[in-house]
């Protein structure tokens, strides 16, 4: 809601060259109040860009009772509508203690809700084996925009240099482009940005 700030941001944004590629929100569908996503939805719109990232619930599917799917489906659809009614996209992150967790699931609700302006980001599980990773990234690739890219061994942060061939695999699982976001430094330090950017191209190409 800080009109003024979101302001300077986008100079700051035309200063330096860069397009805002979407919002990555914190908001939190059936916690969250619905009410407020017309909030998050204009601060994007300031900022340049149509797509914002959200969260789907607080729980994995598998710990949720049918009531609290059925529920959760409901938000997300008032969702979906507002954000047609706003000519925006809603992305749903793909992370763990979410509903969208678990590849089936987030197919599950993708073809329930069933709307270009609901679809849903990617990234690996660093827990996973990159075979398994490959398997879940196509069993949702017709419904991701957007996709993090970083280089995660369990709870170790390593150089994106290192998975380069891993990352070349993700990619393959969509058949068409999409947007890579570089999400992590391995170390959480500017130096390391021109080291992992440049990864990052020779994974693309």
């Amino acid at each position: 809601n800080d009109t003024e700030r979101l302001m300077e941001i986008t100079e700051l944004q035309k200063e330096h060259g860069i397009v805002c590629s979407s919002y990555g929100t914190y908001f939190r569908l059936a916690e969250t109040q619905i009410e407020e996503l017309e909030s998050y939805i204009q601060a994007a719109k300031i900022l340049g860009t149509n797509i914002l990232r959200l969260w789907c619930g607080r729980k994995s599917g598998k710990d949720m009772a049918d009531a609290e799917k059925n529920d959760l489906f409901e938000v997300c659809k008032r969702a979906a509508d507002i954000a047609k009614a706003a000519d925006v996209t809603l992305c749903m992150e793909c992370h763990k203690k979410t509903f969208t967790e678990n590849p089936d699931d987030a197919v599950r609700l993708m073809e329930t809700i069933h709307s270009p302006h609901f679809r849903m980001y990617w990234q690996p599980f660093q827990w996973q084996e990159p075979r398994e990773n490959v398997i879940n990234a196509t069993k949702i690739s017709n419904f991701v925009e957007h996709i993090h890219v970083f280089n995660w061994k369990g709870e170790r942060k390593l150089p994106l240099a290192d998975a380069v061939d891993e990352w070349r695999e993700y990619i393959k699982a969509f058949s068409v482009p999409r947007t890579l976001l570089l999400e992590f430094m391995p170390n959480g330090t500017l130096e390391e940005l021109e080291r992992e950017t440049a990864a990052m191209k020779i994974i693309i190409g």
